[in-house]
């Protein structure tokens, strides 16, 4: 069950919202947020990870913060990715990077943006640790799509992610057959010009997609908390007799800590997306707008302060 479009459209804006997200920044992690968010530091997150890998689950690391206008804070943010990619070296720890290419420059200026990426990509290849492109708004789609192309031809450890209720993700998963994806309904509030609206369209493309890649050969992340969804991805993969070794599935830190464990015990991969830094607000407001139960999580959290 998604939010009333009203309320969902609320979240959504506060998310945006540039003063908010700068008020936040010194707040310090409010209103249940340290609950989905591990903590405002590296040291805090490493600390976190380490936790969660010797419970056998994987991890994949991002530095909050998107939609960047400076070339300044672009710079500082590049020198975050190369510093989380040295902890998870020096750590040992079962973890990728995922990151956003707005916090990096790409508003900025696209050429710029990929020579940050460049950068993180080599430090990640002499690792040995996988880079996660997130997907941002539809208006960065074909952006974030060619600048992937054009790392892909040096790096085979970078990978995107693809939302289902945009129109175009059919074939986006086509195209890029090969390359490891995570495959997500979406998060962001899109036009039904470009996304689909209906909750069952968009359940019904995430079910194609996840099963288009799975058929290709390729290596899956299946991003979702709904169990329905991850039953019949079970299903087909038992059925289509795909080893458990081509896709994972992955969830966000701080939620369904039962049904990650259930998975683990029927011997899936489960990877948790860890959060963590000062830029926070943006994305907890995502997470009050995806889900009722989110919002009595949160204030949970706010009370407890």
């Amino acid at each position: 069950m998604v939010l009333e479009q009203p309320l969902r459209s609320f979240f959504m804006q506060l998310a945006k919202s540039k003063p908010l997200n700068k008020a936040a920044k010194k707040w310090g992690l409010k209103f249940g947020a340290s609950q989905v968010v591990a903590g405002a530091t590296l040291e805090d997150a490493m600390k976190n990870v380490q936790l969660l890998n010797s419970k056998g689950l994987h991890c994949t690391l991002d530095h909050l913060g998107e939609f960047v206008t400076e070339k300044e804070e672009a710079i500082e943010a590049t020198e975050a990715c190369l510093n989380v990619l040295r902890a998870i070296n020096e750590t040992g720890a079962m973890c990728n990077l995922s990151l956003k290419m707005t916090q990096l420059g790409l508003d900025i200026d696209e050429e710029f943006c990929l020579d940050n990426m460049k950068r993180i990509c080599q430090t990640a290849l002499s690792f040995n640790i996988f880079i996660r492109i997130d997907m941002e708004d539809y208006s960065h789609c074909e952006q974030t799509l060619r600048i992937l192309s054009i790392l892909r031809k040096d790096y085979d450890n970078v990978g995107t992610v693809i939302q289902a209720y945009l129109h175009r993700s059919e074939a986006d998963v086509a195209a890029l057959k090969g390359v490891p994806l995570r495959l997500v309904k979406g998060a962001y509030k899109e036009s039904e010009k470009v996304a689909f609206q209906d909750k069952a369209k968009v359940d019904e493309n995430y079910i194609t997609i996840i099963q288009n890649h799975l058929d290709s050969g390729s290596y899956t992340a299946i991003a979702s908390h709904d169990h329905m969804i991850i039953d019949k991805v079970k299903a087909y993969a038992d059925k289509n007799k795909i080893p458990k070794e081509q896709f994972e599935f992955q969830m966000l830190y701080g939620f369904r800590e039962a049904l990650q464990k259930e998975l683990m015990e029927e011997g899936y991969k489960v990877r948790l997306y860890v959060p963590f830094g000062t830029d926070w607000f943006g994305y907890f407001m995502r997470r009050l707008a995806e889900r009722p139960q989110n919002i009595a999580f949160a204030l949970r959290g706010f009370f407890k302060k």
